[in-house]
This record gives C-alpha cells, sequence and structure tokens, in this order.
C-alpha cells in the first residue's frame, strides 16, 4: 500500500542534503502512494529514508516504523492472525523483533520492506511471488533503495539491482534466499475430483481474506478473473466490475465480459480505450512499466485505464492475475510445437512463474499503482500457490486437446456460464483487441523497416518487432542505458 525509497551511508555522513533528495525520489513515485508522504532523517547526517502511502480506510494506515531503530519500511499487505486493530506495520514489528531475519518465512502476505539497524546495516526482503517490487544500488558509498527503478535514476546510473522475489539482501552480508512461508494444505493423490474440490476451497479462502474493503473487481471476461468474481460475489452482492477494452477494435474479451456481469447480476462499468486515448499514454506506458517489452507494454495501457475508471470509485480492486503462471496458461507459450515432452512444458511453466516479477506482475503492478490503486490477487495466496506445485501437469493441461488449466474449469465449472467455462485462454493484450491496434498506432511513428537497421538493443536483447524498437528509443529517452537490462522477456520463444 505504499512506495519505499531510502538513502544510508555506508560510511560517515553525507554532505548533501539527503531529505531534500529523499523528496524528490518521493515525488518520482508520487502516483504509488498520493495520500501522505512521510520521511525521516537517519542520525549524523548519515541518510533518509520515507514513503509514500495510500490510506484505504479513514484510519491512516501507516506503512512506516521510523520511531527508533531498526527502522522499518514496509510495502504490503498481511494476513496472519493477529490482536484485532493491530496494523500489519505493528505486526511486522513485532514478527521481526521476535524471529528478526526468520520472521520473513513466517508472513503470511504479499511484501517488500526495508529495515534500517542502530549500525546503518540495511536489509531488504521481498516475498517468493514478489508482486511488490523492490530496487536498490550503490554509488560513492551511500546504498539507495527504491520500490521503482525512476526513484534511483538521479543517484545510480550503473549498479541497479532488483531484489530477486524470495532473498534477504544486506548492506554488510550480501543476498541470500529465505524459505517460503509454508501453510497448511492438503496432500495431492490420484484422485482429481478431490484435488479440485481442494482447490476450490482454497481459493474460496483466499477471496474471504481479501474482500475488506473490496467494493470493485477487474473483470476480463476471461477465465481467471470470472471465478473471482463469481466467488467475491458470495461476499458481496453489491460488488461493481470494471472492464477495459479498445474501442475500434474490441476483442472478445468484452463480449464474455458482459455475459459474465449478466450471469452474475452485478453493475459493470466499461472503459473503451480511444486511439487518442493509447497515443497520448505511449510515453508514459515506458516510464510506468520501466521496460520496452511489447506485450507488457500493450498490457499495461489496458491495466491502466482499467484503474484510472475504478479510481473513480475506490482505492482498492480485486484481480484475477497469477492463475496463467500457476496452472497451466498462456497457450500459445506452453503448446508451442518446440515444447516436445511434458518435462519440457514442466520446466517452461516454471520459468514464466519464476520470472512473473519482471513481466507479468510488474505489469499488473504498474498499471493499478500509476493510478493510486491498491490491488488484491487471490490466485497469489501462499496456500493457493503452494497447493498449485503440488498439482501435476496433466491436470493442468489436459488430454489430447491440451485444454488448459483445466483443473481450474472443472473447480469451478458450476459457478460460470458455459462459454465462460470452456473458452481458451489469449493474451490480455489481445482479449482486449490492443494488439490489433498497436501496429497502426506505433507505425506511425517509426518507419517499421527500420528495425532491419537496429535489430538489437544496446545489451544483446533483439527486438521483438518495430514495436519494441519505438519502445525501445522512449526507454533511453527517460531512464539510463545500463537500465535496459532489467527489461525481461515475456514470451521465450519471441
Amino acid at each position: 500500500m505504499a512506495c519505499l525509497a531510502g538513502i544510508v551511508s555506508q560510511h560517515g555522513r553525507i554532505q548533501d542534503d539527503t531529505t531534500e533528495q529523499l523528496r524528490k525520489m518521493l515525488r518520482l513515485m508520487r502516483h504509488r502512494g498520493p495520500d501522505h508522504s512521510i520521511v525521516r532523517t537517519l542520525r549524523d547526517d548519515r541518510g533518509a529514508l520515507g514513503a509514500n502511502e495510500i490510506h484505504l480506510t479513514a484510519r491512516k494506515t501507516y506503512c512506516t516504523s521510523l520511531e527508533e531503530a531498526p527502522f522499518i519500511l514496509l510495502d504490503g499487505e498481511l494476513y496472519n492472525d493477529r490482536p484485532e486493530g493491530q496494523s500489519d506495520i505493528d505486526l511486522f514489528r513485532e514478527y521481526y523483533e521476535k524471529y528478526e531475519q526468520k520472521c520473513f518465512s513466517r508472513l503470511d502476505g504479499s511484501f517488500s520492506c526495508a529495515i534500517v539497524e542502530k549500525d546503518d546495516e540495511v536489509i531488504l526482503a521481498r516475498d517468493h511471488v514478489g508482486a511488490r517490487p523492490l530496487f536498490y544500488g550503490t554509488n560513492d558509498n551511500v546504498f539507495y533503495l527504491s520500490s521503482e527503478m525512476k526513484g534511483l535514476i538521479d543517484h545510480v546510473q550503473f549498479d541497479i539491482h532488483e531484489l530477486p522475489p524470495g532473498c534477504i539482501y544486506s548492506t554488510k552480508k550480501g543476498m541470500k534466499e529465505f524459505e517460503a512461508f509454508s501453510p497448511e494444505i492438503p496432500e495431492v493423490g490420484e484422485d482429481f475430483k478431490q484435488a479440485a474440490s481442494d482447490l476450490r476451497e482454497l481459493l474460496i479462502e483466499a477471496v474471504r481474506k481479501r474482500m475488506n474493503g473490496v467494493k470493485a473487481l477487474a473483470l476480463s471476461g476471461g477465465l481467471d478473473s470470472s471465478i473471482i468474481a463469481a466467488i467475491a460475489k458470495g461476499f458481496d452482492p453489491d460488488l461493481k466490475l470494471f472492464t477495459a477494452t479498445v474501442d475500434r477494435a474490441p476483442g472478445p474479451d468484452l463480449e464474455n465480459a458482459k455475459l459474465m456481469a449478466e450471469f452474475l447480476k452485478l453493475e459493470h462499468h466499461v472503459y473503451r480505450i480511444t486511439d487518442e486515448d493509447i497515443d497520448n499514454i505511449l510515453s508514459d506506458a515506458v516510464w510506468y512499466m520501466e521496460s520496452f517489452d511489447e506485450d507488457c507494454i500493450s498490457g499495461i495501457i489496458s491495466n491502466y485505464f482499467a484503474s484510472k475508471m475504478v479510481k473513480e470509485f475506490s482505492d482498492l480492486v480485486m484481480v484475477g492475475e497469477g492463475a496463467d503462471e500457476l496452472f497451466g496458461g498462456y497457450r500459445m507459450v506452453l503448446k508451442n510445437p518446440k515444447v516436445k515432452s511434458e518435462e519440457q512444458r514442466e520446466r517452461l511453466a516454471q520459468k514464466l512463474l519464476e520470472i512473473a516479477y519482471n513481466t507479468a506482475l510488474r505489469r499488473l503492478d504498474r498499471g493499478w499503482k500509476a493510478n493510486g490503486v491498491v490491488y488484491r490477487t487471490p490466485f497469489l495466496d501462499p496456500r493457493v500457490v503452494a497447493f498449485s506445485q503440488k498439482i501435476p501437469m496433466k491436470w493442468k493441461i489436459y488430454g489430447d486437446k491440451q485444454i488448459e488449466k483445466y483443473i481450474l474449469r472443472e473447480a469451478f465449472r458450476d459457478m460460470l456460464p458455459e462459454k465462460i467455462a470452456n473458452r481458451e485462454k489469449l493474451r490480455f493484450a489481445m482479449g482486449t483487441g490492443m494488439d490489433d491496434v498497436m501496429d497502426d498506432v506505433i507505425a506511425a511513428k517509426i518507419d517499421p523497416g527500420e528495425i532491419e537497421q537496429r535489430p538489437k538493443a544496446a545489451y544483446g536483447l533483439p527486438f521483438a518487432s518495430f514495436k519494441e524498437l519505438y519502445y525501445y528509443d522512449e526507454f533511453l529517452r527517460l531512464f539510463p542505458p545500463a537500465y535496459e537490462k532489467q527489461t525481461i522477456r515475456w514470451d521465450p520463444f519471441k
């Protein structure tokens, strides 16, 4: 529910005004927390820490504990049991003081955090899924941290890193992995129906835990968001649904979203993205996304306008992202003819999950936080994630017809219209119609043939299309050249 920033000397006092430097870092990320900013200067001019916050209730939901060392910054939401009224930041501090760095394995939720100890050691940690970003780097014996890369552009030109999910980084001890939160989950045996029933119960509980304050749900019209909508309606019959589509080329998602909204009898709002909208947002899309991967850029544009619409109603939304990585979606990748065996498909599915924090989840995070909207992801609940990893691939991609996400479909078939339950997976940008429009919009800005003269980025990544070349030029206009190494290709076959 926030963005984090910090400047911490590793060798004596800092001569410059770190408070003003930190405020500028936070201003560059104000979209992530438009409600309140907090800054603390460290002792003896050794740096500063701060955050931008989003308050989801009348009672402020602070994400910082800066009264005394260890100083703590927290971006995330935790679902551990606790005394009534205890905030996430207070729970986090209690766990850290009791368990020290072993606390990260005990936290049930989505988080990234920064801790500054009394001796100025900085400790960063990020949960194993990694929806909440965190970047860092060092320059002239000063350590910098920031939720987004843009917070570092004035301070770290070359040595920039994104903290990997499931890792702890210490300025004194370096990087190490930590054990994931290990919740109790059912075993997966040979009984498909029992496994589907267990999955259903786990996902329903994941939605229930995240319903507090939720009045809006992003409905793409695909299987995943439709399942979440069907479950969520059981907890709030007044839930509102929100869909973004491209005005001149509405994809199949809109038709299916309308079908699902009518099936659930819920209020449905649609944003029709115009060519002018796309033209006006292109540079900002690269700025928010911090990537030039063409699939990610198309996806963030759709998410951006969905979040812009939701923001008029609420600061909080529930979304259906995460299921593809967990249950065998992305049929164009996992069903690629180059994938010759079940073992290869398993490895590829695991790879998609491992890089999701830098592709699909970055698109999700940046698209919603661009308008200051907090997103909740039931599919990324630790119990759902852990259970999904026990399900055999033959139940995810099923039979001769290779039906993707088969166990998920069967677990919730009775809660969906038949057309939705049987629908094939489309990439988000394809389903909204975005892919059909982007070629035309970008072709008016750059000669498509230019890619023949410039086929690769400076650090070696081949451009997938002339569109990506345009996004790359925008990226270099906004960020230091070394930052391009943080762009990860989503589709391994491009």
